[in-house]
């Protein structure tokens, strides 16, 4: 089976720590989320695993160097979801693919939806879920019939089986849907999905519910999933190996220090992400917030 993860984006909302390492990068208790994703698709049984990079390309090269059966895919330009899919076509075969967005923490099982894909007779599957600040996609009889809130029936239509509903940035798809993207240059997939549909094609929702789903796309969306994963386990505030701890430090509430950091004497922590290797210098305060070295010392 065949993946592809989605690792190019430029992380904008996440400024200006974006700009010292790529989203896709940003450590969950201290393991970079791409490598988790990498490692729920070999769980699943995907053997050939795409990742595409432009942002700090060579970063997300360096991290998967070892990584057996994974592929960087380099871009030398911003070609968006659309155009970094249809680069890739030449490894994709004529199976479907299962693409992933590289910015979601989830517990989804992809093996589960790569077979309710193979299961249905539409060339594309997209997994659905409600999450009131992402519904933006209409969804009826199991199928995707609109993007971007369109056409849902008011409250007087007969028609109450359509619901607003959030993609989770997984979909599965076969390559003949991606061949119409025009190749080099930039090309969002949504917008090849709603042509897919204009012209008569399916697209078949999966919806999903009970499960663990963040988009880390902002410092705040970050920072709960730690708090989620924290709050409530032993012990609740956790220090990876070779942390060095001044005198006097207090930490309280929840947080994570990445390997390798220095706290300071008298240093105050609260609800706090700090990555490998930051400095936080003696009497230094941090609420809220993530420490990510070279930026906050």
């Amino acid at each position: 089976m065949r993946a592809m993860v989605l690792a190019a984006g430029l992380g904008t909302r996440l400024r200006p720590y974006s700009l010292l390492r790529p989203k896709p990068l940003f450590p969950i208790l201290g393991e970079p989320l791409l490598l988790r994703i990498i490692r729920q698709l070999r769980e699943a049984g995907f053997s050939s695993i795409v990742v595409n990079a432009y942002h700090l390309g060579e970063q997300i090269v360096a991290l998967v160097a070892d990584q057996p059966g994974v592929i960087v895919q380099r871009e030398a330009i911003e070609l968006g979801t659309g155009g970094g899919l249809r680069l890739a076509l030449p490894h994709f075969g004529e199976e479907p693919v299962l693409v992933t967005n590289g910015d979601i923490f989830h517990d989804l099982d992809y093996g589960a939806i790569f077979a309710a894909h193979c299961r249905g007779s539409a060339p594309l599957t997209m997994v659905m879920h409600d999450c009131p600040r992402f519904n933006k996609v209409v969804v009826r009889d199991g199928q995707v019939r609109a993007f971007a809130g369109g056409d849902l029936p008011s409250s007087s239509s007969p028609d109450t089986r359509a619901r607003l509903m959030a993609f989770t940035g997984i979909h599965v798809v076969d390559p003949t849907v991606l061949r119409p993207i025009p190749s080099g240059g930039f090309a969002s997939i949504i917008d090849r999905y709603a042509d897919h549909l204009r012209t008569g094609g399916r697209i078949d929702a999966l919806t999903v519910s009970g499960h663990r789903w963040t988009d880390i796309g902002t410092v705040d969306d970050y920072l709960n999933v730690h708090r989620e994963l924290l709050v409530g386990s032993q012990p609740a505030f956790r220090l990876a190996p070779g942390v060095m701890v001044g005198r006097e430090v207090r930490l309280e509430g929840w947080g994570y220090v990445g390997a390798g950091a220095q706290l300071g004497d008298g240093v105050e922590l609260s609800r706090v992400v700090v990555w490998d290797g930051a400095v936080l210098p003696a009497g230094a305060v941090r609420r809220d917030c993530l420490v990510p070295d070279g930026l906050h010392k």
